[in-house]
């Protein structure tokens, strides 16, 4: 079975092949040591990259690099960094109070105190109106924001 496993049948079909409920059992009769892992994934990688196209594998441009480094510069939010991935959009519309990835300055933390108090105040309002939509949206900006309103109390 070891040299099934290392001559590339996956591990899952020769747990099937020897009757192996487990995927665990077949693993522990084949023996891998690290250099078959490291041989493994390097030959996935060399795989991956005939599958990709090569104009990834080119030098970079100087505006490629420009906007790489712009995007860091987008990530800088008045209540601290943004923590989204290069190049992937805002989802919470630049909700920022909203959203997990914002990483609080802890310089900020007025500012978000400030934030709070107006969000209560607002919420306040909107029930005293009738305004049903906006006392949602409140509430849910309020919930999303807990975090950084009980590490404001932490410290």
């Amino acid at each position: 079975m070891t040299d099934a496993i290392r001559s590339g049948l996956p591990p899952h079909i020769a747990a099937k092949i020897c009757g192996h409920a487990a995927l665990d059992t077949t693993m522990g009769y084949a023996a891998i040591y690290p250099e078959d892992v490291i041989f493994h994934h390097r030959a996935f990688i060399a795989r991956r990259r005939t599958e990709r196209p090569s104009e990834e594998y080119r030098e970079l441009t100087a505006t490629e690099w420009d906007e790489f480094l712009a995007h860091f510069e987008l990530r800088k939010v008045a209540l601290g960094t943004c923590g989204r991935d290069y190049a992937t959009p805002c989802q919470h519309e630049n909700a920022c109070v909203r959203c997990p990835l914002l990483l609080v300055d802890p310089a900020q933390m007025p500012r978000l105190q400030e934030i709070h108090a107006n969000l209560v105040d607002r919420l306040q309002e909107a029930r005293d109106q009738g305004w049903l939509g906006e006392v949602a949206a409140i509430e849910t900006t309020m919930a999303a924001a807990r975090p950084w309103t009980a590490l404001r109390s932490r410290r």
